[in-house]
C-alpha cells in the first residue's frame, strides 16, 4: 500500500483521462486507471506511471454498471486511502440532429456520461466523507461546454447529459460540503483529442477553431492542470464552481 494520497480517474486510458493521470502522478500521487476496452493503452499508460516511480493500478470496469464500480473502487482501495475522484469517462455518438437520434442511444449517452458519475460519486463518499469517518476529499468532474451551448446538429444528446452532470455537480458540492468533500467541474471546448473522431469528423477542432476568441484548439495537458488545481488545496476555498476550459467560448 502507498503512502502517497490516492487519485482514481475513471475513462482515464486515452485523452484527457491519461493526461491527467500523468499529471497527478507527477504531482505526487498514486493514480487508479479506469478503462473499459482499452486495455493496451492503459497497461501502456500504467507502465509510464510507473516508470515516474510513482504507484498505479489499471482496473478494467465499465462506470455505468454499480457491481462493476464497487468492484473498481475496492481496487483503488490497495494503493490507500481515497484523496481525488475524477470523474472523466464520457462517450458522444455521430453527429446528428436530434430528430435522427434514437431512445436507445439517448439512454446510451446518459447511463455513461450521468450514471457513472453519480455511481463513482457514492463510492467515494463512503470513502471521503467525515460522516463516514473519512478524513475528506475532492471530486472533479469533467463535463463539457456543451453544457451551455446545447450543441445544435450535432450533440444535443451528449450536451444534455453534461447538463446533468452540471447539476449533479452543484447540488453534491452543496451537500458534502460540510463532511469535508469539495466538488466542481472542469467544462472543456474544443479539445485536440480522439473524441472527435467517435463523432465522425476527426478534424473538429481545426474547422471551428476561428470560431473561437483564442483562436485556437486546446490540449489534453491544459483540461489537465484545471482538473490538478481544483483537486489541490491551492483551491481549498473553491466548491460547486465550474472552469470553462473553452478558449472564450
Amino acid at each position: 500500500m502507498s503512502n502517497a494520497k490516492v487519485a482514481l480517474i475513471t475513462g482515464s486510458s486515452r485523452g484527457i483521462g491519461a493526461t491527467t493521470a500523468k499529471l497527478f502522478a507527477e504531482s505526487g500521487y498514486a493514480v487508479v486507471i479506469n478503462y473499459q476496452h482499452s486495455r493496451n493503452d492503459a497497461e501502456q499508460l500504467k507502465q509510464e506511471i510507473t516508470d515516474m516511480g510513482a504507484a498505479c493500478i489499471a482496473v478494467q470496469a465499465d462506470v455505468s454498471n454499480e457491481s462493476e464500480v464497487t468492484k473498481l473502487f475496492l481496487a483503488a482501495d490497495q494503493l490507500g486511502e481515497l484523496s481525488v475522484l475524477v470523474n472523466n469517462a464520457g462517450i458522444l455518438d455521430t453527429q446528428a440532429r436530434l430528430e435522427d437520434i434514437s431512445a436507445e442511444r439517448f439512454k446510451n449517452i446518459l447511463e455513461v456520461n450521468v450514471l457513472s458519475c453519480f455511481l463513482c460519486t457514492k463510492e467515494a463518499i463512503k470513502r471521503m466523507s467525515t460522516n463516514h469517518g473519512g478524513v475528506g476529499g475532492t471530486i472533479v468532474n469533467v463535463s463539457s461546454g456543451a453544457a451551455k451551448t446545447g450543441s445544435p446538429n450535432e450533440y444535443v444528446d451528449y450536451a444534455a447529459s453534461k447538463g446533468a452532470m452540471d447539476t449533479l455537480t452543484r447540488g453534491a458540492a452543496m451537500e458534502l460540503a460540510s463532511e469535508g468533500i469539495r466538488v466542481n467541474s472542469v467544462r472543456p471546448g474544443l479539445i485536440y483529442t480522439d473524441m472527435h473522431a467517435s463523432g465522425g469528423e476527426p478534424n473538429r477542432v481545426d474547422r471551428l477553431k476561428e470560431k473561437i476568441p483564442l483562436k485556437r484548439g486546446g490540449t489534453a495537458q491544459e483540461v489537465a492542470e484545471a482538473v490538478l488545481w481544483l483537486a489541490t488545496d491551492k483551491s481549498s476555498f473553491v466548491t460547486g464552481s465550474f472552469i470553462d476550459t473553452t478558449g472564450g467560448l
